[in-house]
């Protein structure tokens, strides 16, 4: 079994109903808006642009926004427009900044799709001991 996985698929059911709902062509903040409204009629706690500092050898480098969190176990990156290989590098990163080990990027472009990123723990130890 994946991990979180009936959460992912919860998110993953939201994200296409935003999607066949508003279709394309909207700002990423009306997708995200939309997004927050079934992800809590689907009963899942979520923080929208929920601050994250990121650090370098343990001094403060850096912040970011994540887009959503769900349920403290998934990031949420969303786009309004067809996703590229640099929007994974960005969510990979905003995965190894966090304790949080799986990430959802989320494409509204000309066609819905969306790509599943994991990055756990034990290997973000592993890769801050090098």
């Amino acid at each position: 079994m994946l991990l979180h996985q009936d959460v992912s698929k919860t998110i993953i059911k939201c994200f296409y109903k935003v999607y066949n709902s508003l279709g394309y062509g909207f700002l990423e903040k009306v997708y995200e808006n939309a997004l927050c409204i079934e992800l809590r009629k689907s009963g899942l706690k979520y923080d929208a642009q929920q601050k994250i500092n990121v650090f370098y050898k343990g001094e403060k480098v850096g912040l970011y926004y994540a887009d959503i969190v769900v349920e403290d176990k998934i990031i949420i990156e969303l786009k309004a427009s067809a996703l590229i290989e640099e929007h994974e590098y960005q969510l990979l990163n905003y995965l190894k900044a966090t304790e949080i080990e799986i990430g959802l990027l989320l494409g509204f472009g000309k066609e819905a799709t969306f790509v599943r990123k994991i990055f756990t723990n034990d290997r973000k130890h592993e890769h801050l001991q090098r």
